[in-house]
């Protein structure tokens, strides 16, 4: 039992990997749109790209820590 809970804590530690993406890449983004102003519609598309695959990557982990916790 000890051991399931550490695994699905260690599954869960995903959001702060993705958490730290999506701050490194809002910080580079604002940065490049002060830089560039004009630049500033493909930058917002890069953006939100990048963070919805960060993102998605804290839920794949929630879900196997999720998982991990019901189905063991």
């Amino acid at each position: 039992m000890s051991l399931t809970a550490i695994g699905a804590a260690i599954a869960a530690f995903t959001g702060i990997g993705a958490g730290i993406g999506i701050g490194l890449a809002t910080a580079k983004a604002t940065d490049a749109v002060a830089r560039q102003p004009e630049a500033d519609g493909k930058i917002m598309k890069m953006l939100v790209l990048g963070c919805a695959l960060a993102e998605a990557t804290a839920i794949y982990g929630l879900v196997v820590a999720v998982m991990i916790i019901f189905l063991s």
